[in-house]
């Protein structure tokens, strides 16, 4: 399995989520399968088949967590020397330069992703088209509605 980019919150969120799944969510599927099985006949019992499903969803996430955490190679911004440069997990001030307005997005990893907080996935086309680049270049992007050019006015990396 290729290594997986994560910053160290993202990071961080599936560790999270791991331990929530393994201490919590777990244990509360296992008592509802035990409650389901002492009302009797399985064979018709809806409660029963949605806690197996619910565990099978659980188990299923726990071993995806499992991989991306054992496969992950953690970035951190911080410690990047990457001499301005704009790389994973670094911060990007843009401006659309046919618009003017500016936007100001975090490279991170695909599960780390969410547009609303200002976090772009590295392998989005606005990613790539940043990755390399210095503050004052201007960065060709392949839309759905065209080309869109984008000046990269600071780079920071937090």
């Amino acid at each position: 399995m290729p290594t997986i980019p994560l910053t160290l919150r993202g990071a961080q969120l599936l560790k999270d989520e791991l331990h929530r799944l393994k201490t919590v969510d777990r244990p509360a599927v296992i008592t509802a399968i035990a409650e389901a099985r002492a009302q009797g006949d399985l064979s018709e019992n809806a409660e029963y088949d949605a806690a197996r499903e619910r565990q099978g969803f659980i188990e299923g996430r726990i071993a995806e967590l499992e991989g991306k955490l054992a496969n992950a190679q953690v970035i951190d911004a911080r410690l990047v020397d990457a001499e301005g440069r704009v790389v994973f997990a670094s911060t990007v001030e843009l401006e659309d330069l046919k618009s003017g307005d500016t936007v100001t997005y975090q490279i991170v990893g695909d599960d780390e992703a969410d547009i609303k907080a200002g976090r772009i996935s590295v392998s989005s086309p606005i990613a790539r088209a940043l990755i390399g680049k210095y503050a004052g270049d201007v960065a060709e992007v392949q839309a759905p509605g065209g080309v869109r050019e984008y000046e990269i006015l600071t780079v920071r990396y937090e």
